[in-house]
């Protein structure tokens, strides 16, 4: 991977890491206070991080590569949805029943081998596909990386 991919993921796992927390937060908080089943918890703890994330993706992790209009942002927020919301909304659920349901492991353990099992996935399909300009829904034309309404753009900071 070149410097600039590594600068990319290193971003990407620095919003991550803040979602591991909200997740396992959340993960906890289910299962101890509203005792909720592990799987059910962790459904309702992956949405929560998976819109959040998606915040954080779009103002910092990709900040470069910004839409402007609302139909392509909506565009994005549904090809993450699909992708990194999929991949970790099946791939923490399928992980988790397998560890705790059948191997009988520890609950939040499982949550945290899920959760790194499915962030090199997550990585190349938002870097690939959900923030991707020329892909992520941009109806007037214009492939390039615009700065966001109110915010300076990186050359200006």
């Amino acid at each position: 991977m070149s410097g600039r991919v590594w600068s990319r993921f290193a971003r990407f796992a620095l919003v991550g890491s803040m979602g591991v927390g909200l997740q396992l937060s959340l993960f906890v908080l289910l299962t101890k206070s509203f005792h909720l089943t592990p799987i059910a918890a962790v459904a309702l703890a992956v949405e929560t991080t998976v819109l959040h994330n998606f915040l954080w993706h779009e103002r910092f992790t990709w900040r470069d590569r910004i839409i402007r209009n609302f139909r392509g942002r909506i565009v994005r927020l549904w090809r993450f949805h699909l992708s990194n919301g999929l991949v970790s909304l099946l791939g923490n659920a399928s992980v988790t029943y397998c560890l705790v349901e059948r191997l009988n492991a520890a609950p939040l353990p499982s949550a945290v081998a899920s959760i790194a099992l499915c962030s090199v996935a997550n990585f190349a399909l938002a870097d690939r596909w959900v923030y991707d300009i020329p892909h992520a829904g941009v109806l007037d034309g214009n492939a390039e990386p615009q700065a966001s309404i109110g915010l300076k753009s990186r050359r200006s900071l």
